[in-house]
């Protein structure tokens, strides 16, 4: 049986479907998951659990994400990125960089994002992006969302600059792009959108999809890695493999249970379990 974490770096033109599609058949199981979702045209960091860890998958959910990327002000796109078509022109060749600086504060911390028409949200059953290929254009809720950090640092090319976001889940880089341009008083798109970093998981340890296999997998514990962890005796783990309460675990957040060989044996929640995981 196949079970762990696969920390994987997304190819350019892969859909992340694509990606868990494709892992299914090198691994040899139809359970594969994936968390966060990546663009087709984004690279970087995306986390698979396979077998018993696409029950983990949860946890992963919201941890914040780190983005790189590049702004290229005067053109606006229909996607807010490189893949659309252009809806808008500006000559922003005066803008300088002390104006992009001055102009990045109002973008860091608790804001509001309305999501794209290009984007997996759905509004009356249907995916936004599913209406954007009707041609329809709906009214979409602003959404909060936490930025911890955006930078941007010129290029050679002075309608060009390299971003990097530090944010939570659901945040679309793509926005701040644009929301950037509007606010140097025009447009702007995003192109190269890699994904560095989701949580601990960072493109370091990242490898290609075709250089997966078993032995690239993570064990279960590499998902929860970054929750509290309670290290429990062999009797305490026989409780646990039955799905015993436990009162030891009395935090009010999800803690990972392990054994004492270090094996993740459950997540417990206010004292109970959420998931059990008994050693095969």
């Amino acid at each position: 049986m196949t079970d762990g974490l696969a920390v994987i770096d997304k190819a350019a033109g892969w859909t992340s479907h694509d990606v868990v599609a494709k892992a299914r058949g090198i691994l040899g199981t139809k359970k594969v998951g994936h968390s966060g979702t990546l663009d087709p045209d984004a690279t970087g960091v995306l986390l698979l659990g396979v077998g018993r860890a696409t029950r983990l998958l949860r946890y992963l959910n919201d941890l914040p994400k780190t983005y790189t990327g590049e702004v290229v002000l005067g053109l606006t796109t229909s996607t807010l990125d490189a893949s659309g078509e252009p809806t808008g022109r500006w000559d922003m060749s005066s803008v300088t960089p002390e104006e992009v600086q001055e102009e990045l504060p109002q973008f860091v911390g608790d804001i509001e994002q309305v999501p794209p028409m290009v984007s997996a949200v759905q509004i009356g059953g249907k995916r936004l992006h599913q209406l954007a290929r009707e041609g329809v254009e709906v009214e979409r809720e602003p959404r909060p969302v936490h930025v911890s950090s955006f930078t941007a640092e010129p290029t050679d090319d002075p309608l060009v600059y390299r971003i990097e976001v530090t944010c939570s889940a659901g945040t679309y880089i793509r926005s701040l792009a644009a929301d950037l341009g509007t606010a140097l008083g025009g447009g702007a798109h995003l192109r190269n959108l890699r994904r560095t970093a989701i949580g601990p998981h960072t493109v370091a340890e990242a490898r290609p999809l075709e250089q997966l296999d078993v032995a690239a997998l993570q064990p279960l514990a590499a998902l929860v890695a970054h929750l509290d962890q309670v290290v429990v005796d062999d009797e305490t783990a026989r409780l646990v493999a039955t799905g015993r309460k436990l009162e030891l675990v009395p935090h009010g957040h999800p803690v990972a249970v392990l054994s004492p060989a270090g094996a993740l044996l459950a997540v417990y929640h206010r004292g109970k379990p959420e998931v059990v995981l008994p050693p095969r």
